[in-house]
């Protein structure tokens, strides 16, 4: 799995045309799926779908919430755990990177969304209006960087002069600067090219690069054609994967308590991956695409290194986020040192608590 889900939708016969998934460059057209309204159970915001009230079902059927997801994501795994019986009207949207839900949010078309760390670091630069509200937790398999079968590269300070592919402002681009730094290395002293993912496996198959730092379901893809691993970015990433929200939901009595909800419920239904891998990696599959034995693997291997979780707002998230920012800063891919302590909003942290 991958520490941050940017990447995937690639179909079995033709892996570059739908490479796009998560992360951060091309923006998905609106896939909406509004669910119906159903009775709710509390008051209580973490156990609302627990215990029917019927004063709340009134209030909570007034509501909108505007979630941003990825292909096969949020909507896909709710629906498989049967807790898509939303309290509130859910309309879910299509993207394919975390910097764009930053931007929908930013712009108040969104209340909800998930990127890997790294997106709302940008936000701050760019004086975005976004606020992180939780963490969720998982493996960091499936971040690597590439190179061809024929190369000669037995380690990464072996492409020092080289031509490197990456993907900008991603994980990707933090592990490749993080390696590159073992070694006495910077970006200047490669030949580094930024690349969307679908371009750059196409570049990587034709030849045109020495190495790819990239992340997801490209990775068996290029190991099927020779392709080997260079170097695991497993222990370079966090696995955190932060829940975004919009202030202005967040100060919204009512989407407060959708939010809530919401977030009680994507950790039941992490819970319910966990024990249904197989189930999930079909439906999965056929959602994105990708050969459902690929996608299992994937998982499988995934979830030996770590479960998945979502987590309250943490001094140990903001300083994993923070190492990361200060990462860009020094390497000169952000102008000015961010604090990003600014981003972090625990108000959710007791609803967290309280989720069964």
């Amino acid at each position: 799995m991958l520490g941050s889900k940017d990447e995937k939708n690639i179909p079995k016969n033709n892996v570059s045309t739908n490479l796009q998934q998560n992360f951060f460059f091309f923006l998905g057209y609106l896939l909406v799926a509004t669910t119906a309204c159903s009775e709710v159970k509390s008051t209580s915001p973490a156990t609302i779908a627990a215990n029917p009230s019927p004063s709340q079902i009134a209030v909570s059927n007034t509501t909108q919430l505007h979630v941003a997801k990825y292909k096969g994501g949020w909507d896909l795994n709710l629906k498989l755990a049967g807790l898509d019986n939303f309290p509130y009207q859910t309309q879910f949207t299509e993207f394919t990177g975390g910097n764009l839900m930053v931007q929908s949010i930013n712009a108040g078309a969104i209340d909800l969304a998930s990127a890997s760390e790294i997106p709302p670091i940008f936000a701050i630069e760019s004086k975005a209006s976004v606020k992180i509200i939780a963490t969720l937790k998982g493996p960091t398999l499936g971040q690597v960087v590439l190179v061809p079968k024929d190369s000669t590269a037995k380690a990464i300070a072996d492409l020092k002069g080289k031509k490197v592919g990456y993907v900008k402002a991603t994980t990707a681009h933090y592990f490749l600067i993080k390696m590159l730094e073992k070694v006495g290395l910077t970006m200047k002293d490669i030949n580094a090219i930024p690349l969307s993912i679908p371009d750059g496996l196409s570049a990587f198959r034709k030849g045109q690069l020495d190495a790819w730092a990239t992340y997801g379901y490209s990775i068996p893809q290029a190991e099927k054609e020779g392709a080997r691993v260079l170097e695991s970015a497993k222990d370079i990433l966090s696995g955190n994967f932060v829940i975004i929200a919009s202030p202005n939901a967040i100060a919204d009595p009512q989407k407060k308590v959708a939010i809530a909800d919401f977030l009680c419920r994507l950790q039941k239904s992490q819970t319910w991956r966990e024990s249904n891998l197989k189930q999930w990696s079909k439906n999965y599959a056929t959602t994105i695409d990708v050969d459902q034995g690929i996608v299992y693997q994937d998982a499988k291997q995934g979830q030996q290194q770590r479960h998945q979780e979502l987590l309250p707002v943490s001094d140990e998230a903001i300083a994993s986020q923070q190492k990361v920012a200060d990462t860009f800063f020094q390497a000169g891919v952000i102008s000015t040192k961010v604090d990003v302590k600014q981003l972090w909003d625990s108000s959710f942290n007791e609803d967290i608590a309280k989720c069964q």
